[in-house]
């Protein structure tokens, strides 16, 4: 591809990371052009890090041909173990609201991950890679972003016509340039982490996490399973912790013997890190977009850092692509900032209660968590008060611009531990699979994420739906009747769908709307709401598909 290609259509992707990669991949599936930029020289393959990936962000990933392979090559877990002191204190299995293709977690080192993502942006002719450019300056134009880079040839000018910054918790150059204020704390305790291999009989599908076990006194330890019969030890250490004394006197081998025994090991990384909470005060700046650990930084008890970057990932490229396609006015981005800032806030408000819980501050917050911890191996009651980390879960966007509120389906807040709000207008929608052609079976959120979706329950006035479908102009919009596609009722099932609604739910598998009995003019209204609150600027007759080379026509066509 001419790397000068549609630079007025193209988008620019800073940092080659798992959330810029996806990011990347995303767009190009829609049919826009990117260019993915990294100051690197090349892929960092070390280390585990980001290990844990939420079933919903392999979803995302099987939307670009990767999240079966990442899903099968990690280790599956579905039950997370806490344990105070010796004692067993409760275990918990994570539910399916409806009937994924892919297990609540899977653990794969993110070196893994980046490696399947890269050999799909191989694939993929619309994805320009360079790696060794470091960004120098940003300059934002009426009709574009200019990015001067430094590289190994010299200084090179990047242009785009939008651009998503993904350079990680070390993007501090892109926020200043930007003028993005980074706030928030850092904690004072550090984290030691090793990466084993061993033989643990038992360990290998369950997460477990130790308050003041006995082998690290009054602090914490978690234990996740990974392949190859490795697994990951997060050990909650001192802030003056040295880890090169500690192995070299023998502290660290003791250390892991109390956990795996007189069991062999193999140690295959280690680092120490202390943790951040932090958020920018805009998630977009103009014609840049900000997203995953160049925008927030949670600590990792709860697997919240790379689950929500895919999660801003997919929200930026759908919005782009339906700015840079004509289907929507540039006021669909303003939404990006609205959405993925309060996900944002709702993961630095859980992330930062667990810090609390499990670094007290004061002797109040000590003698509260010794309480907590000593009663709830008896009382269940208590269980719920124990804090070691609330699971990685998709945002739900009750209260953004683009969702229409349906008073008969009222949002009931933050959900239990372990569980999904009901499917209502915000709320990501379960997962089914449906026949759609014949005897083949598509997933429900895979016939969503081709377009908007309109989906009519039996008594819903379809001519009114597909009239407002038209005037809504053009781009991905479809017409579904409900009983077409679920012969067997699991989908009526999950949805709780009434025989008068009408369902419409949004490129990312999002509800955006419920109608009751609606005409066209709130059919129409809510499409619009959910665009942005704008109509297309450009006619184009063709949309990306699902596969690269797909045509499909875009005035509402109707499946079934």
């Amino acid at each position: 591809m001419d790397r000068r290609l549609n630079a007025d259509r193209r988008v620019a992707v800073v940092g080659n990371g798992p959330v810029g990669q996806t990011t990347a991949l995303l767009l190009a599936r829609w049919g826009v052009p990117v260019v993915l930029l990294d100051a690197r020289a090349a892929r960092d393959t070390i280390g585990s890090k980001a290990i844990c990936q939420q079933r919903d962000v392999l979803d995302v990933w099987e939307s670009v041909g990767a999240g079966r392979r990442i899903a099968d090559e990690g280790v599956t877990w579905t039950t997370a173990r806490t344990f105070y002191r010796d004692e067993e204190l409760f275990a918990y299995s994570l539910p399916d609201p409806g009937r994924s293709a892919f297990p609540p977690f899977v653990n794969v080192s993110q070196a893994r991950t980046e490696e399947i993502l890269d050999e799909r942006i191989a694939d993929q002719p619309l994805i320009d890679v360079r790696w060794g450019h470091r960004v120098t300056a940003l300059d934002q134009r009426a009709d574009g972003v200019v990015f001067s880079c430094a590289t190994t040839a010299g200084s090179v000018d990047i242009e785009a016509a939008y651009a998503v910054a993904c350079a990680g918790a070390r993007g501090e150059d892109i926020r200043r340039m930007l003028g993005v204020g980074f706030a928030g704390q850092s904690f004072d305790d550090r984290f030691l982490i090793c990466d084993i291999e061993a033989d643990l009989p038992g360990w290998a599908h369950e997460r477990r996490f130790y308050f003041d076990p006995r082998w690290n006194p009054g602090r914490q330890v978690l234990i996740h399973p990974c392949p190859e019969s490795r697994f990951r030890i997060d050990w909650q250490v001192a802030g003056d912790f040295d880890l090169d004394e500690e192995e070299a006197c023998g502290a660290l081998d003791a250390r892991i013997r109390a956990i795996v025994g007189e069991l062999p090991y193999a140690i295959v990384w280690k680092t120490v890190y202390r943790f951040h909470s932090r958020l920018v005060d805009r998630m977009r700046v103009g014609r840049v977009l900000l997203a995953g650990d160049c925008a927030h930084l949670v600590s990792p008890f709860g697997a919240r850092g790379l689950n929500s970057g895919v999660g801003d990932a997919e929200n930026a490229a759908w919005k782009l692509a339906f700015v840079l396609h004509g289907w929507a006015g540039e006021e669909l981005l303003e939404s990006y900032h609205d959405e993925r800032h309060a996900a944002a806030k709702e993961n630095l408000d859980v992330t930062t209660a667990t810090m609390e819980f499990l670094v007290p501050h004061d002797d109040k917050h000590r003698r509260r968590r010794v309480d907590v911890l000593t009663r709830a191996g008896t009382d269940p009651s208590v269980r719920s008060q124990v804090d070691s980390g609330r699971l990685a879960e998709p945002f739900w966007y009750v209260d953004s611009p683009l969702t229409t509120p349906d008073p008969s389906r009222p949002f009931a807040g933050r959900p239990p531990r372990g569980s999904v709000p009901a499917p209502a207008p915000g709320v990501l929608a379960p997962d089914v699979p449906v026949p759609i052609a014949g005897p083949t079976c598509r997933r429900f959120r895979e016939i969503a994420r081709d377009g908007f979706l309109l989906l009519a329950a039996p008594r819903v006035d379809l001519c009114a739906v597909r009239a407002a479908a038209r005037r809504a102009g053009t781009g991905p919009i479809r017409v579904l009747e409900l009983a077409g596609i679920d012969a067997g009722g699991a989908l009526t099932e999950v949805l709780g769908a009434r025989e008068d609604e009408l369902w419409v739910l949004r490129p990312d598998a999002y509800v955006a709307a419920v109608l009751t009995a609606p005409g066209a003019a709130e059919v129409l209204h809510a499409l619009r709401r959910a665009h942005g609150g704008s109509g297309p600027q450009v006619i184009r007759r063709t949309s990306p598909g699902r596969r690269r080379g797909a045509q499909a026509a875009v005035a509402a066509p109707e499946w079934g």
